[in-house]
């Protein structure tokens, strides 16, 4: 493993605070905080390496993060119309979101699903709803993020099929899949099959993207789900790369070169309160995977060395309580991942903790991008805290711990193996009780919560739920059902069982099926009987 090789300071005044991961944070910063930094070393130009001040030399400069917001909820029709609502108001990229069954792998007329379809996210069954969802959107020039994983290769086929139907070819098709599949056993529960057999799906979808869809980031590798079930910001950005370097031995030890993969990777973080424990999060993030991709998986290339993410503002931050007061959480949250360097960006509805995203306050979110944009002068120049006795101390100090965490995982070996240990989830777990009784004993004040409180407050609109939802979507699977030809289906099926059986790449015959409306739940339930169901 890779050491931090920046000098860390551990001193612990009682005048000192600490960090959400528990790091000092003295009075008074001077330079012999950072006695020894060697600036050329440890942070090098925007651009280059070791990309701690940014990837790009020129950072907003020459453009602004992408404007991504996050969107889908009850019908492909439905969201459809959401989707140009932000676009009309200035959005620059998508983001979609998808119902608990369309990520589990069933069908809205499953058993299962009954009572969650389209409730936190758009239901999708066959290819006739991703035509629908994305009707009249611009696939040749916008760019697409789904947060999928389980189906995350599913639902890709699908989008590839409806784009080169619109006369879109694969290597102009641009967007990202999460599919983070180990983040699930450790953070989020959205998980099919066991964690060994999911990887092949993974590795599967890396080798089939590099061929056919070589503009697509194949993963977006998630801290942004370890944080919002308690994680630390050190364990986040630690446990996140530790799967990102499972992901990368994986698809090295199926053959793949890491320079025809590696430069598709991406990542997606949280972002919370503190301003400043969250830019040092990003910059120590950025550091030590461009180290961990050169020193120990020997990359060449340049982009494979660069961490490129997404930020989503912190969910498990909002509060029902005064939930006027989340616009200000929202803004700081948001403003820490530009100064960190985001390349795409996700601001929280205010209304989030009540339900679903009003129209109104979803545009209120998106003009919050748009203010620090446009008016804050943050993107004036690269990098505007570098050099902060601060914040140099800080990411530093965070590094060394992330260092700390990534060495224990390696001792368990890798990974796949610590989930299995259960040791990230209890380092989680423990994370997240002592924010919990920091809170309850008020340590830790959360205005509006347990300080500041009102006795009345104005009710906020919440989102409305159509009780019509789920008959209508389960109207339409059926209907899809009976008019397609279930021969071709059947066949392309039994393709897809003698490939998870074999060693064939499971997309291939993956995209035949789909294209011959089998559903999203047929395909997740072949694959079911060959891999099995995990069980913790």
């Amino acid at each position: 493993m890779v050491d931090c090789a920046y000098p860390v300071r551990v001193t612990d005044k009682p005048t000192s605070r600490r960090t959400s991961s528990d790091l000092t944070v003295n009075e008074l910063y001077t330079q012999a905080d950072l006695e020894g930094f060697d600036p050329s070393v440890a942070l090098g130009n925007p651009g280059s390496y070791p990309y701690t001040r940014g990837v790009h030399a020129e950072m907003y400069r020459q453009r602004l993060w992408t404007m991504r917001q996050y969107a889908g909820f009850g019908t492909a029709a439905s969201t459809n119309e959401r989707f140009k609502f932000l676009l009309g108001a200035g959005q620059t990229g998508l983001s979609c979101a998808f119902d608990l069954p369309t990520q589990m792998g069933y069908d809205s007329d499953h058993a299962r699903a009954e009572g969650e379809v389209g409730k936190v996210g758009v239901a999708i069954d066959s290819l006739d709803d991703m035509r629908i969802l994305l009707g009249g959107l611009p696939l040749d020039t916008v760019t697409t993020s789904m947060t999928i994983n389980s189906t995350a290769s599913t639902l890709l086929l699908m989008y590839q099929l409806v784009a080169e139907e619109q006369g879109v070819p694969g290597p102009k098709i641009r967007g990202t899949i999460q599919n983070d599949i180990l983040k699930e056993y450790v953070a989020r529960g959205t998980y099919i099959y066991p964690p060994r057999q999911s990887m092949r799906l993974i590795v599967d979808t890396f080798a089939y993207c590099a061929e056919h869809l070589p503009s697509w980031n194949t993963i977006s590798i998630s801290g942004y789900h370890i944080r919002e079930a308690g994680s630390t910001a050190v364990q986040e950005i630690a446990f996140t790369l530790a799967n990102g370097i499972a992901y990368v031995e994986a698809a090295q030890a199926a053959g793949l070169d890491v320079d025809a993969f590696a430069p598709r990777l991406s990542f997606f973080w949280n972002a919370h309160n503190n301003v400043f424990e969250e830019v040092a999060k990003y910059r120590a993030a950025r550091r030590m995977w461009a180290k961990i991709m050169t020193e120990r998986f020997g990359a060449k290339d340049e982009r494979s060395k660069t961490l490129r993410f997404h930020t989503q503002t912190g969910g498990s931050t909002l509060t029902a309580q005064q939930p006027e007061n989340n616009l200000v959480r929202v803004t700081l949250q948001a403003l820490s991942a530009v100064l960190g360097g985001t390349q795409s960006l996700h601001t929280n509805g205010f209304d989030e903790a009540l339900g679903l995203p009003t129209e109104k306050a979803a545009k209120l979110a998106l003009r919050t991008q748009q203010i620090i944009g446009y008016e804050s002068g943050v993107a004036d120049t690269v990098d505007p805290l570098a050099g902060s006795y601060f914040v140099e101390s800080l990411t530093n100090e965070v590094e060394a711990a992330a260092w700390e965490y990534l060495e224990r995982i390696d001792a368990l070996g890798g990974a796949v193996s610590a989930i299995e240990a259960h040791f990230m989830q209890d380092e989680i777990e423990s994370a997240a009780y002592a924010v919990a009784r920091a809170i309850d004993s008020g340590e830790q004040i959360v205005v509006g919560v347990n300080k500041f409180t009102d006795q009345a407050t104005e009710p906020t609109e919440v989102f409305p739920i159509d009780p019509e939802l789920q008959r209508s979507q389960i109207a339409s699977v059926k209907a899809v059902r009976e008019k397609r030809n279930q021969a071709a289906v059947d066949a392309a099926l039994a393709d897809v069982e003698a490939a998870a059986r074999g060693t064939q790449n499971l997309l291939i015959p993956m995209k035949e099926a789909l294209r011959n409306l089998a559903t999203l739940g047929e395909v997740a339930d072949v694959l079911r009987g060959e891999f099995g169901v995990y069980q913790p």
